[in-house]
């Protein structure tokens, strides 16, 4: 007869025990309510957070990853928020906890949110209502949650301190993922999209909204774990559209994109990137946006800035103190009025009227109206450059223009241009532009650290070929020789405007181994006599011995300390002033020929008025006594009318070692001292 299966039990009374009490904590397992345990645990919550807390339904599976189940949670929110008395309802919150991480941290493989309503808010003084220990506690925190699924969910984000304010709705549209999306157990499905997001906020005071579609979850902290993404943002003109791949929602770890945004001004993308940015023309742009630890960097960056293309790459690395962007650009062909001037979001007063406001220079073309508008005849850029705004980042960055496109038919070439911006102090160095076959090689620099910038500017005209300098006069255009010039000025101002009113510095230029057309120096002095010689026998070129232009300046107001061109056969005398705060000049040119000339009316030419509208006159007292001479002496003997009109020729030679050492370093950028002219070379009757 068989034994009992109890029998050997009965034998050995220890063993029955421990089976027994197995039997029965197998029994109670599996008959447990885990909502015996829901009204302390709620009491207990509550108490800890000082917050109510409740749920109506409470379960749990045991393992070494246990998965908890909610439904119906509330937890109230910090007694300082003043928006919602709940931070969470939620109807159905399902997540597993990683027991084997414990007690290092607390590890949430998955957290699945069905019909969530969660509200997180940020105070300045770095207050948040997710923080639960001590507010003065800044160790991290221990909680990890790796990944997110939401169906039908709502989420508001509220930064008092930026200030921003961020709406998120969520839900599950793929029927055959609605199920999985609820079970924080489920393996989930990202190669395709299941999910859409459609959001809404203010960011700094500008308005956004777009839509986003991602897989079953979202990685969400520190799982490095990819989900798809495609989606589009619209920041009121401004449009960005992504698809690519993204790990960890919260702090994200990893980008590989496509990315494309266009706008009407790179100004707007200011208060999302903090970059100072200029008020552009409208603006297309896309690449592939690579984020790896803490670097972004664009490959592959194309597009079009106005009627300006780019090309290139660009790195954006988030570090402290501030972040640094790098870039390295070209363009095959600019339009300089694309890049400027630069129109601020504020401009410098005139004639009391109100400076633009945002809404006024919310695109190019209504801040230039504007502009145009409060001050018509203003030359100088009074667009106000924003110093806070180079505070807050680091830069270095490379451009290079094959070709530009300029207003008036000026002789710009290329482009050159290298930006360094470290600690408020931004340098640009070289700035250079091709220029009439030579270069305007310029050094800027701006120091941000102080409310009202700083700044130092220094250009010099390399080896200009005055044939080219102006193209389209043929008269001018068979001269030959090269021009220099050094200018470099200091001052104070955070508009182009207002530093060049308070400017200090000098300017000096020269011109060396030159030489004019003869004719063009006849016509300049009034020497009738010459001219009709040089139309019957024809135009002869002569030589510039030498010539030399210097300004000193001081508080915006530049006075002449050298204005001489000399050649073979005129000294060419002058003196003036001009004054960058009142944007006005006057300026005297005094022909003065070397030999006696018949029919002549040379007198000096005064250049004056606003650098917009600019006039000239010639001087009437010389030429009315010469005038008054002929008509006197044409009452006694006509033969005698001429003797006025007759050039003795009380010009001198000109010390052209000192215009040269006068003008300094000019003589360098030119190429070169003028090569003493050959006796007689050059010269006409």
């Amino acid at each position: 007869m068989k034994q009992p299966v109890l029998a050997p039990l009965r034998r050995h009374p220890a063993l029955t025990t421990i089976g027994v009490l197995a039997l029965l904590l197998v029994a109670f397992v599996i008959l447990f309510d885990w909502n015996w345990v829901r009204p302390p645990l709620e009491r207990y919550i509550s108490r800890k957070t000082e917050r109510e807390f409740r749920i109506s339904d409470l379960h749990v599976k045991l393992g070494l990853t246990p998965t908890i189940r909610m439904r119906d949670v509330y937890f109230g929110n910090a007694k300082w928020s003043k928006d919602e008395p709940a931070m969470a309802k939620i109807e159905a919150l399902e997540f597993s906890v990683a027991l084997r991480d414990l007690p290092e941290k607390i590890l949430v493989p998955r957290v699945a949110l069905t019909r969530p309503e969660l509200v997180f808010e940020r105070l300045p003084d770095n207050r948040k209502n997710w923080i639960l220990s001590d507010p003065s506690d800044t160790s991290p925190s221990k909680l990890r949650i790796s990944t997110l699924s939401v169906d039908h969910g709502h989420l508001r984000y509220i930064d008092h301190g930026e200030p921003f304010v961020l709406d998120v709705l969520g839900s599950t549209f793929d029927p055959a993922s609605q199920e999985k999306v609820k079970d924080a157990d489920a393996k989930p499905s990202n190669n395709r999209y299941t999910t859409q997001y459609d959001f809404k906020g203010t960011y700094h005071d500008a308005g956004f909204s777009g839509r986003a579609l991602t897989g079953d979850v979202l990685s969400f902290q520190e799982s490095g774990v990819p989900f798809p993404l495609k989606g589009q943002l619209n920041a009121g003109t401004t449009k960005l559209a992504v698809e690519g791949t993204i790990a960890d929602a919260a702090n994200i770890s990893a980008i590989d994109t496509q990315l494309r945004i266009e706008g009407q001004t790179l100004a707007n993308l200011y208060p999302f990137l903090l970059l100072p940015l200029p008020a552009s023309p409208p603006y297309q742009l896309q690449g592939h946006l690579v984020l790896k630890g803490n670097r972004y960097t664009m490959d592959d960056l194309a597009g079009r800035i106005g009627s300006s293309d780019v090309t290139g790459k660009g790195a954006y690395v988030d570090q402290k103190p501030r972040p640094l962007l790098s870039a390295d650009l070209h363009s095959k062909l600019l339009d300089i009025a694309d890049l400027g001037p630069l129109v601020g979001v504020q401009t410098r007063q005139s004639g009391g009227k109100p400076a633009m406001s945002q809404s006024e220079t919310s695109n190019r073309p209504v801040a230039k109206a504007k502009e145009k508008a409060i001050d018509p005849d203003h030359v100088l850029p009074a667009g106000t450059f924003e110093g806070s705004r180079l505070q807050k980042i680091d830069a270095d960055v490379d451009f290079v223009a094959t070709k530009l496109v300029v207003p008036d038919a000026l002789p710009l070439q290329s482009l050159k241009a290298s930006l360094h911006l470290h600690d408020a102090i931004l340098k640009v160095e070289p700035l250079d532009f091709g220029f009439a076959g030579g270069t305007i090689a310029s050094r800027v620099s701006l120091d941000a650290r102080e409310p009202t910038l700083k700044s130092d500017v220094q250009v010099d005209l390399q080896r200009v070929r005055v044939d080219q300098l102006v193209p389209d006069n043929e008269t001018i255009a068979k001269g030959a020789g090269r021009v220099g010039a050094t200018l470099h000025l200091k001052g104070t101002g955070n508009s182009i405007a207002d530093a060049a009113a308070k400017a200090d510095g000098r300017i000096a230029a020269t011109v060396v181994n030159g030489r004019i057309s003869n004719l063009l120096d006849a016509a300049s002095g009034l020497n009738g006599g010459k001219v009709l010689a040089l139309l019957a026998e024809g135009d002869k070129d002569i030589v510039i011995r030498c010539g030399g232009v210097a300004f000193d300046v001081a508080g915006g107001r530049g006075k002449s300390t050298l204005f001489v061109l000399d050649t073979e056969q005129t000294q060419v005398l002058g003196s003036g002033w001009f004054d960058l705060e009142h944007e006005r000049f006057d300026m005297t040119v005094a022909p003065k020929p070397k030999q006696v000339g018949l029919l002549s009316l040379r007198t000096p030419v005064r250049v004056h008025g606003s650098f917009k509208k600019p006039d000239y006159e010639v001087v009437k007292g010389p030429l009315l006594l010469r005038a008054g001479g002929v008509v006197a002496l044409a009452t006694i003997n006509p033969i005698a009318a001429l003797l006025p009109l007759i050039e003795t020729g009380p010009g001198e030679e000109t010390n052209c070692a000192n215009v040269q050492r006068t003008v300094g370093g000019a003589v360098k950028q030119a190429g070169g001292a003028s090569k003493p002219a050959a006796a007689g070379k050059g010269r006409t009757p």
